[in-house]
């Protein structure tokens, strides 16, 4: 899979860590060590979104492209619909979303999300899924999961234990079978150029409001998610000073 963009929305401002996509992980700020995995995972083109200045200089003087958006965004998809605007992109164009504070992502899942919307005609948007090993996580609404129709589309996403299983839960807990497994969501997205038009024009939806997940207001308005299935779960992004210290573990850099 080439061709593909990759943007990356980054804000100075973060309740638990303010200033994040610059804050240093083995002599670098984050925010380099996320550009190097979308330059890893060979994409044509890689931007930061920012409506920071700060950031904006840093990513700058790294040689990574960077784009000033609207600083009244709701959401990282906005911004990053503004930038497809700025530089031209055509409808049919695809564009991955990396969060500024995954400096742990793999490049290969990357590629992944782009080639699974490459590769089909039904949907405007793809994202990734891994199964579910510990029954512990079924249960802990911070993870988010998703239900599967035949053809890998989403029939919803959920904090919730779901699919509900009758005859284990919730006395044993029982991690499903092959039959029906149970997915935890990752929240990476590769949408087209012309998909991120349409949502951006979409007021929000009741249910995304009630479980806090965007990707409600998809399926809300009646379009479908492709979900690629990949092997694991990633380690989780950055989030706190503890998180920082383990990625920096992770990093071969402490």
């Amino acid at each position: 899979m080439s061709g593909f963009k990759v943007v990356i929305p980054a804000r100075y401002a973060s309740t638990r860590l303010p200033g994040k996509p610059l804050l240093d992980i083995a002599g670098k700020p984050m925010i380099a060590h996320v550009c190097e995995r979308a330059l890893a995972a060979d994409a044509a083109q890689v931007v930061v979104a920012t409506d920071d200045r700060r950031i904006f200089d840093t990513v700058s003087a790294l040689g990574i492209q960077v784009a000033m958006t609207d600083p009244d965004h709701q959401s990282g998809t906005e911004r990053i619909a503004e930038v497809a605007e700025k530089l031209g992109w055509q409808p049919d164009d695809i564009v991955v979303n990396l969060q500024g504070d995954e400096p742990l992502i793999p490049p290969a899942y990357i590629r992944d999300v782009a080639a699974a919307l490459a590769g089909q005609q039904q949907a405007g948007i793809a994202t990734l899924a891994a199964k579910i090993h510990d029954a512990d996580e079924i249960f802990n609404p911070n993870a988010v999961k998703v239900v599967l129709d035949k053809n890998g589309y989403a029939l919803y996403f959920s904090r919730a234990p779901i699919p509900w299983n009758r005859a284990s839960f919730p006395e044993h807990h029982v991690i499903g079978d092959e039959t029906h497994p149970h997915f935890r969501h990752i929240g990476m997205y590769a949408y087209t150029v012309g998909f991120l038009r349409r949502y951006c024009s979409w007021p929000a939806s009741p249910l995304e409001g009630v479980e806090s997940l965007e990707q409600l207001r998809i399926l809300w308005h009646g379009e479908k998610v492709l979900v690629n299935i990949v092997e694991q779960t990633p380690e989780a992004g950055v989030d706190t000073e503890e998180d920082l210290w383990r990625v920096a573990l992770s990093l071969g850099q402490v």
